[in-house]
């Protein structure tokens, strides 16, 4: 990737914090975008793959292998509505990481929205730019593009992400 990728994160309050919120768009039916992040064999090309027995309370398995030393995390699917929902938490050793995967699509075009949900903003500059990185490398493996870079994403991004949190 050879143009400097733009951060496109928002910020929102809510009662009990905030959600850090990324949207792709994709020419493609909802069905197809839902198994890019549900099946374990096209999770491994932009994120990595995961194990064990997917299902409403279920624990699973991920590997996260664009991260440093490729760790495993265990992820609870909080809730699955295919294609449209699927809200799960990340467990690792920063904690617990609770979001949403919301789908929707309108004439052939599908909308992903990240929901990150947060109870302080306080590592915003790091959690922005992260997802960012992951949902471009989704966009990539779809079209087949050059992977990308995290630096161009980390620090790059980082001003941005915190600039988000400042109160206004």
């Amino acid at each position: 990737m050879d143009a400097k990728p733009i951060p496109t994160g928002r910020l929102l309050s809510t009662a009990d914090g905030h959600e850090l919120v990324l949207t792709r768009t994709f020419k493609a039916a909802v069905t197809d975008i839902w198994a890019d992040v549900t099946e374990p064999g096209r999770t491994a090309l932009w994120f990595g793959p995961w194990e064990g027995d997917a299902g409403v309370g279920h624990i699973i398995r991920v590997r996260l292998d664009f991260e440093d030393g490729t760790p495993w995390c265990d992820l609870r699917i909080d809730a699955c509505e295919p294609p449209y929902l699927l809200g799960v938490t990340m467990s690792d050793a920063a904690g617990d990481w609770p979001m949403e995967l919301r789908l929707s699509e309108a004439d052939g075009v599908t909308r992903l929205e990240l929901v990150h949900r947060l109870a302080t903003t306080k590592s915003i500059g790091d959690i922005g730019p992260g997802w960012e990185y992951y949902l471009d490398r989704l966009c990539a493996a779809r079209d087949g593009s050059e992977t990308v870079s995290f630096e161009a994403y980390y620090p790059a991004q980082k001003e941005y992400f915190e600039s988000l949190a400042v109160e206004r």
